[in-house]
């Protein structure tokens, strides 16, 4: 999921950044990984509880207050409208609150276009591409900027190069063939904006605050405050559940790796980055049936274009070795 995430925010022209799941909830580990950008929860949607239809309507969140001026002081908040693509949305809506234009004249001064009270450490360049959609739906209420972004092409783009591996299932709209036992997910963001820390929830009317940003490292620390947060919502989950999980958005590891001197550090996340390049492969292809099926189908093509008896010769010659390997593995056995 790390990968795949990961190369659709590089698809997009977004600068220097990770995903990286976390395996705790400890806040030493959250900071570790500064800068934190934004937590992204992904959790098993209960399809078939209409209760929770009508929680996300509901006239008070569970956790938190509702912000309807939210989007007025500069925050990008987006109802979901694209069909099985929560967690695009739940990542952009990490993006496109932590922009930070290098070409801007006053970002020695304002660091932070949305946020100029926050450090410079806390901005991510998101690129042309989001940026120009940033400002295009500026103006915009969260149902006409979820519209803009169903109808974003470059954006639809990303999201489907990765629609076989199929990480964005939408959870108000199943496939009426699919197997009622099949698990489908939803995707939330948490994100620090102005100074408050708020859930990004596109099935949500309004953003959720979840009050300052303030902690023990002072008051923009996002991992102390988050941590609780959390922590509150897992434990609304049966026991034994294990159906959620948690990516965080940070800086690329190899730049801080880089920069610090970490030579093992730069070789483990390089090795971590090809192996991520082959799983996104795989899904490009359809994982390896999709992959093995291709290949078959593209030998025959060029043999059959081979002309005359080239097939026939190809077909025999399989036959030919696949019974030279049977007859050598029932020697062997003898």
């Amino acid at each position: 999921m790390c990968g795949v995430f990961t190369h659709l925010v590089e698809q997009l022209g977004v600068k220097d950044v990770q995903f990286e799941e976390l395996l705790s909830l400890e806040v030493e580990d959250l900071r570790a990984l500064s800068p934190l950008y934004g937590i992204i929860f992904l959790f098993k949607f209960p399809v078939d509880d209409p209760s929770v239809y009508q929680d996300a309507k509901a006239e008070h969140p569970p956790d938190g207050q509702y912000d309807s001026t939210a989007t007025d002081n500069g925050l990008f908040f987006a109802h979901q409208s694209i069909q099985n693509a929560c967690g695009t949305q739940a990542v952009l809506s990490v993006l496109l609150n932590k922009d930070q234009d290098p070409t801007d004249p006053a970002a020695a001064a304002a660091p932070h276009t949305t946020i100029p009270s926050e450090d410079a450490n806390s901005s991510i360049d998101i690129g042309p591409t989001l940026r120009s959609f940033a400002q295009f739906t500026s103006s915009f209420p969260p149902s006409l900027r979820g519209d803009a972004l169903s109808n974003s092409s470059p954006i639809r783009r990303a999201h489907n190069a990765f629609a076989r591996s199929n990480p964005f299932v939408d959870e108000v709209a199943r496939d009426p063939d699919a197997s009622q036992s099949e698990d489908v997910y939803h995707f939330v963001a948490y994100v620090p904006v102005n100074g408050v820390l708020y859930e990004l929830d596109g099935l949500r009317e309004h953003p959720i605050s979840h009050g300052p940003v303030d902690g023990p490292g002072g008051p923009q620390d996002f991992p102390a405050a988050v941590v609780p947060i959390l922590q509150k919502r897992i434990a609304r989950y049966p026991a034994g559940e294990i159906h959620f999980n948690l990516l965080a958005l940070t800086k690329d590891l190899r730049v801080r790796a880089r920069e610090v001197g970490d030579t093992m550090a730069l070789v483990r996340e390089e090795e971590k980055r090809r192996n991520w390049a082959w799983e996104n492969e795989l899904r490009a292809w359809g994982g390896w049936v999709g992959f093995t099926g291709t290949v078959l189908r593209e030998t025959a093509t060029q043999n059959i274009r081979g002309g005359g008896d080239a097939y026939d010769k190809w077909v025999e010659e399989a036959r030919g070795r696949t019974k030279t390997r049977v007859q050598t593995k029932g020697r062997l056995k003898d």
